[in-house]
């Protein structure tokens, strides 16, 4: 029997480079996936706060390999797990400060609205095809 040997040289400066693009592509896969979920117009809409400045992308532990879409305010959880509301009213308006401010609802409105995009849902092989896309962007490859 004949001995082999053989030496394995890691190229940390690829390998660096590979990690970073995992994480430009996560953060941009978030924010493809936010930009979804507006334009899918699911999320219960009344001034349009809570799909405006209240949907943000928590990328505060980015660099542990996690992203997190957060809707902020007291309303938004009573509304997502309340999928007995109706969301779907007709436009109205009213005044204030002396404007007539017009309202509106997203016709798609639901609650669990963002349930398409969670695993188990229609939307998630999107998610995984959009991440390969800016991962290989990303990477150079």
């Amino acid at each position: 029997m004949r001995k082999v040997k053989s030496t394995v040289t890691l190229n940390n400066r690829v390998i660096n480079r590979l990690e970073d693009a995992q994480l430009n592509a996560l953060f941009k896969t978030a924010e493809y996936v936010h930009t979804e979920v507006v334009q899918a117009r699911v999320i219960p809409r009344d001034t349009g706060t809570l799909q405006n400045e209240k949907f943000y992308i928590n990328g505060s532990n980015l660099s542990k390999g996690s992203v997190s879409l957060c809707f902020e305010g007291p309303y938004a959880r009573r509304l997502y797990f309340h999928p007995e509301y109706h969301f779907n009213r007709e436009n109205w308006t009213e005044t204030i400060n002396g404007n007539n401010v017009r309202h509106g609802s997203n016709p798609n409105a639901k609650g669990k609205w963002l349930e398409d995009w969670c695993p188990g849902g229609k939307k998630v092989s999107n998610i995984k095809k959009t991440y390969a896309k800016f991962f290989r962007m990303e990477a150079g490859l």
